[in-house]
């Protein structure tokens, strides 16, 4: 079978899969770079206020913050899947 020749002790078909892995991977960091410089484009004053405002926030409301964050990705991830 074609597809389980090894190459360098990986399976053939393992290495393609981990290229499509990465292939996703980069893409979605793509993605997000696009999403992220939405805001800073259409209103930099808006989101200089936005910084100011977090930035005077401590630690525990800033871990808060990144927890409810990680938790909404993980749960939208689980939905779409």
């Amino acid at each position: 079978m074609q597809g389980w020749v090894a190459c360098r002790g990986q399976p053939r078909f393992f290495l393609l899969g981990a290229r499509l892995m990465w292939n996703k991977i980069l893409v979605a960091l793509c993605l997000m770079m696009v999403v992220e410089g939405i805001w800073p484009f259409l209103d930099p004053a808006g989101m200089r206020r936005a910084l100011l405002i977090i930035a005077d926030q401590d630690n525990r409301t800033l871990r808060l913050i990144g927890l409810v964050s990680m938790v909404a990705g993980v749960a939208m991830l689980y939905l779409v899947n």
